[in-house]
């Protein structure tokens, strides 16, 4: 065992250990507060739906527990257990070339890493969000979802690996430079052709039917400068019971999507709130800041790999013998997010900003009451705890939490929570 395979463990056990005393912890402050509803939301959310959405976030976590349990078995497994070096050996043995070869191993090595996360997403779908009334997903839809997956993997992800693991082999020492510009590239590429191309081979995208609506929303764009391709409703309804809204997409090709279960439970004011923070991200520039942190970060993983494909340990310490530049990039891809869990606070950090910056803005082009009322409806239906820890938060919550994310709003509208609560 060299010194890298003890800093591998380590590391492997100290994220563990803390995913697994934040959660932990998480759900002894949510169990702590279950039979009380927080003060100001004690007029808009009975007792039943707070103890609801504390019972769904108990369950999740614990799920989520076993799935860290999991994984990081799997990982160790993959390593140190040598099974990326029993599928490198046998893809080898079929006398293929170095690219086709890659590409092989990759491309099954993220097959079997499906079919092995399968019975989480089962019980996920089928059993958890059955419980709490959530699921709409028929099995034909689950596994229709599941073979679209694969062909997508096939039909993107076959091409742009082969594309990367080529750079990687032949490009010299600067390959990493070439394998972030086609990233990046990909990136927005995908950002652009998803809205259009890819989301409409999952769900059905009509037209928003409501003119009076549709009229409002229109008014709201105009007024914030924003243009898009058009104004949809996507049938969530078929999968889930939870309620969303969003814009995708780049250029002309951007647009806004309500979730059919959002516009059945908000009043059109609420509505309008609700887009109002959404286009406040655009307004903003919060995708490109996110484009840019992305560029950043994978730049400096990229030249990482660079320097760690050369260093034999790297290889022979997560239990591969026979060094490759598509094992480098397995290995790498498979470790990173180890190391990632420690920087989780900073990228929610960054989020949770974005979030109060674009609910200022919604309240300064709609009223922050209407926002108010449609995050608590929101709340309530979708089961979201009004009560996490603040330390498990801050690790993984991309949203601030309820209490403080309405006291925010009524700052902005110059009042006091209890007030503008609906």
């Amino acid at each position: 065992m060299n010194a890298f395979t003890v800093m591998f463990v380590v590391a492997v056990g100290l994220s563990g250990l803390l995913q697994a005393w934040l959660a932990r912890r998480h759900m002894a402050h949510i169990r702590a507060r279950r039979n009380q509803v927080p003060d100001a939301f004690r007029d808009s959310i009975p007792l039943e739906s707070h103890q609801k959405a504390a019972d769904y976030t108990l369950a999740r976590t614990r799920l989520g527990l076993l799935e860290l349990g999991y994984g990081l078995a799997l990982l160790l497994g993959w390593t140190l257990g040598g099974g990326l070096a029993l599928l490198d050996r046998l893809w080898l043995g079929a006398g293929l070339g170095p690219l086709a070869t890659g590409v092989g191993v990759m491309a099954s090595a993220f097959l079997i890493m499906g079919l092995l996360d399968l019975p989480f997403s089962a019980y996920q779908t089928f059993v958890l969000e059955q419980r709490f009334g959530f699921n709409r997903t028929r099995i034909g839809t689950f596994v229709a979802d599941l073979f679209k997956e694969a062909l997508l993997l096939m039909l993107i992800g076959i091409p742009l690996a082969a594309l990367v693991l080529w750079l990687m082999a032949g490009a010299g020492s600067l390959w990493w430079v070439y394998v972030w510009a086609v990233w990046m590239g990909f990136s927005v590429l995908m950002m652009w052709a998803y809205p259009a191309f890819i989301a409409p081979l999952f769900n059905r995208f009509t037209p928003l039917q409501d003119e009076a609506l549709e009229n409002r929303i229109q008014t709201l764009l105009a007024k914030c400068g924003f243009r898009s391709q058009g104004i949809f409703v996507i049938d969530g309804s078929r999968r889930s019971g939870h309620g969303n809204a969003y814009f995708s997409g780049l250029g002309r090709n951007k647009r806004i999507v309500f979730f059919d279960t959002l516009l059945s439970s908000l009043e059109p004011n609420e509505i309008e709130a609700v887009l109002a923070h959404e286009l406040g991200h655009f307004r903003l520039r919060h995708v490109q800041k996110r484009m840019v942190s992305m560029a950043i970060f994978s730049a400096a993983g990229l030249a990482l790999l660079a320097w760690l494909m050369g260093q034999t340990w790297f290889y022979s310490g997560l239990g591969v013998d026979t060094p490759s530049t598509y094992m480098a990039l397995l290995l790498f891809m498979l470790v990173a997010p180890t190391v990632g869990v420690f920087l989780q606070p900073l990228f929610s950090w960054l989020s949770r900003k974005h979030e109060f910056e674009a609910d200022t803005y919604a309240a300064s082009q709609a009223n922050p009451k209407d926002l108010i009322s449609a995050l608590v409806k929101l709340y309530r239906e979708n089961a979201s705890t009004l009560t996490p820890d603040p330390l498990y938060s801050a690790f993984h919550d991309s949203h601030p939490p309820a209490p403080v994310r309405v006291a925010h709003l009524a700052g902005a509208h110059h009042n006091t929570p209890s007030e503008v609560m609906p």
